[in-house]
Parts: structure tokens; C-alpha cells; sequence
């Protein structure tokens, strides 16, 4: 058998076309990300939202007894700016479908899933850079890390892993709605009414009797106290980081779904 220098070329020249495209295709999408100005949107959004509720509600949320609202917006402000990393995915695969990119794809001599891995790169990158950026807003208003060192690793690992679920998520509904209009449609009205009324931005007992325990239950409430207790020294329990578990296995079974379905829609 032949296992001179041509043979184990010609073994390894797939992979490493496959390494290629891609590379070539996540370049792309970088430099897309970076004439798009996202990186600059993935600082404007949490800071925005960080002054816009923490100028207005200081005085009256700091008047509450232990109440620091610097610290208590913290959560909040980094889960948008995760947010905001999983809608340009949605966006950006949508765009893919509805530019018609992914049927020229298709003729090439490439694996399906080049280009998925090429997405999912792109959006890492820019979820790395909106959750520095979501720091940043965050120390602006007075945020301080209290849960030292492992707590601190812990809060971004949480943030990190929602976000990458959401992009997952995101890049699913992207395919599946196969336009920009539908995507923002799809993302803009869940995500709005998720945020509001959720224990981010004021405490659970400041909410309507009625809608409590939706305020308390909901996904984004769970990821703000997971992310709260990782940020005080002792709070981490199975009892605070398992509801936040159990809503990861779901949006990942979503995720999972969606990329399926919009896989298959993709190549008919």
C-alpha cells in the first residue's frame, strides 16, 4: 500500500478544502459584521439600555432598603447584550436565504455544513465582543463584581452559554422564516415582552399581584437570578441554577429543531 507523501495528500486535501471554505466563508462573515457596524451596535445597544433605565430609576430603587440598582441592572443589561448578538444571527441567516447564497452553495463541491459552521463562527465572535461590551456598560453604571473570581467566571459562563443557545435558536428561525421581515417579526415581539416583564429591571414584588408569578417563572427571570446569585458570595445553589438548567435543555431542543427544519428547507 501506498502511503508515500502524494497519498497522504490526497487524504487530507478534503479536510483541508473543507478548512478552507470554511475559513473563507466565516471571513466573510466577519468582515460583513464589521462593515455592517454591528460591532459598534453590540456596545451602543446595552449601554443605551443601561442608562435608559438606570438615569430615570436610581433615586427610586436605590431609596429601597439594600437596593444598589447599579448591581441589581447587571444581569439584564449582559442578557441584552447576548440578546442582540442571537438577532443578528437570526438576520444573518435569513439574509442568507432570502439573498439566495445558500442555493449557490449547494452547486459547489461543499459540505452542508460549511456554511452553518461558518455562521456559527461569525456569530461566537461577535457574542465575545457584545458580552465585553455589556461589561463595560454595565461598570459604567456602578456594576462591581462581588462574587469573586470563580463567581465572576461563572456569571459570563451562564451568559455565554444562553448566548449561544439564543444564536443557535436564532440562526434556526432565521432559516425557518427564510426572510429579514419575518425574522424581525418572529424575534421583536417575544423578546420585548419577555424583557419587560421580567424581574431585570424591578423587583418581582413591584409587579401587579396577578402577573407575578408569570414575572417570576418566566426564562429571563431565571437567567437574571442565576446570574444575581453567581454574583453573591454564596447564593449558588442547585435550587437558584436549576431552573435556568432546565430552560437551557429547552431552548437547545428548540435550537435543534429549528436547524433541522431549516436544513431541509434550505436544500429543496
Amino acid at each position: 500500500m501506498d502511503h508515500g507523501p502524494e497519498a497522504i495528500d490526497d487524504i487530507a486535501s478534503p479536510w483541508l478544502r473543507t478548512f478552507r471554505q470554511w475559513w473563507t466563508l466565516t471571513a466573510r462573515g466577519l468582515l460583513k459584521v464589521l462593515r455592517n457596524g454591528e460591532f459598534l451596535f453590540a456596545f451602543i445597544s446595552p449601554a443605551f439600555l443601561a442608562l435608559c433605565f438606570f438615569l430615570p430609576l436610581r433615586k427610586i430603587m436605590d431609596s429601597m432598603p439594600g437596593m444598589d440598582y447599579g448591581q441589581f441592572l447587571m444581569p439584564i443589561i449582559i442578557l441584552q447584550a447576548v440578546s442582540f448578538a442571537a438577532t443578528s444571527a437570526a438576520m444573518r441567516s435569513a439574509f442568507d436565504v432570502s439573498g439566495g447564497i445558500n442555493s449557490r452553495f449547494r452547486v459547489l463541491p461543499m459540505s452542508g455544513v460549511v456554511p452553518f459552521f461558518a455562521r456559527l463562527a461569525t456569530n461566537v465572535a461577535l457574542l465575545v465582543v457584545s458580552l465585553i461590551c455589556g461589561a463595560v456598560a454595565v461598570l459604567i453604571i456602578g456594576w462591581r463584581p462581588n462574587g469573586g473570581a470563580s463567581g465572576t467566571v461563572l456569571l459570563f459562563a451562564i451568559a455565554l452559554g444562553i448566548g449561544l443557545l439564543l444564536a443557535l435558536m436564532s440562526d434556526g428561525i432565521g432559516l425557518v422564516a427564510g426572510s429579514p421581515q419575518a425574522t424581525s417579526q418572529m424575534l421583536g415581539l417575544p423578546t420585548m415582552i419577555l424583557g419587560m416583564v421580567s424581574t431585570g429591571f424591578v423587583p418581582e414584588e413591584r409587579f401587579p399581584e396577578w402577573i407575578r408569578g408569570f414575572a417570576r417563572n418566566q426564562p429571563i427571570s431565571q437567567f437574571v437570578e442565576a446570574m444575581r446569585a453567581a454574583d453573591s458570595p454564596g447564593r449558588v445553589t442547585w435550587d437558584v441554577i436549576q431552573p435556568t438548567v432546565w430552560w437551557c435543555v429547552g431552548l437547545a431542543a428548540v435550537a435543534g429543531v429549528l436547524l433541522v427544519i431549516g436544513a431541509r428547507r434550505v436544500r429543496v
